[in-house]
């Protein structure tokens, strides 16, 4: 399969496709953290083509409700990140996930396909995470463990915070990777 892993840095999602032997890319306007197929730029750019599956994190900071309390003077901004969201919902690929924290997608859009937790995938955090699923079964927890940290949440600020919350946890991208990479 032909993978497109939109607004990834960190190659995470990308590599848990491409062990499986699958041809994924990854794309977003900074560079790679791992080696690997990586577009730097905006994926509209690239997501006309023949891509078969699209894994999109699209950025959060005027969707996501831990940031509502800003939206009353970013109505331009949200406007246009709810925009970007919805061009990647419409692409042209015949199986998409689009992936986000719980905010106004659900209103604007429509309900997630379903909610997702780092403790259903092998991590003792808590971080409810919305997939918005064209084409795609349901994501199989495969490994439910106790913890139910928010580490996340309580991350102190710093420089790099937003990069560090961004990040998807391998284990949800390796159960991406196993089950809708092998979907006919």
């Amino acid at each position: 399969m032909k993978i497109l892993v939109a607004c990834e840095f960190s190659g995470i999602v990308r590599d848990a496709f491409a062990s499986l032997g699958h041809y994924a890319v990854s794309c977003d306007l900074l560079p790679t953290e791992r080696p690997g197929k990586h577009y730097q730029g905006d994926v509209r750019d690239i997501i006309i083509g023949s891509w078969d599956l699209m894994i999109a994190h699209p950025p959060c900071t005027y969707l996501a409700n831990s940031g509502a309390r800003w939206w009353a003077n970013r109505h331009d901004e949200q406007d246009e990140a709810i925009a970007f969201f919805l061009s990647l919902v419409w692409a042209n690929i015949p199986r998409i996930a689009i992936e986000n924290p719980i905010g106004i997608m659900s209103s604007r859009y429509r309900k997630p396909s379903q909610i997702i937790q780092p403790w259903m995938f092998g991590h003792g955090e808590t971080k409810a995470t919305c997939l918005w699923l064209k084409n795609l079964p349901i994501l199989v927890p495969t490994n439910i463990v106790d913890g139910r940290e928010h580490r996340i949440h309580r991350m102190p600020p710093s420089e790099n915070r937003w990069k560090e919350r961004s990040r998807t946890y391998q284990g949800i991208a390796d159960a991406m990777a196993s089950q809708w990479g092998n979907l006919d």
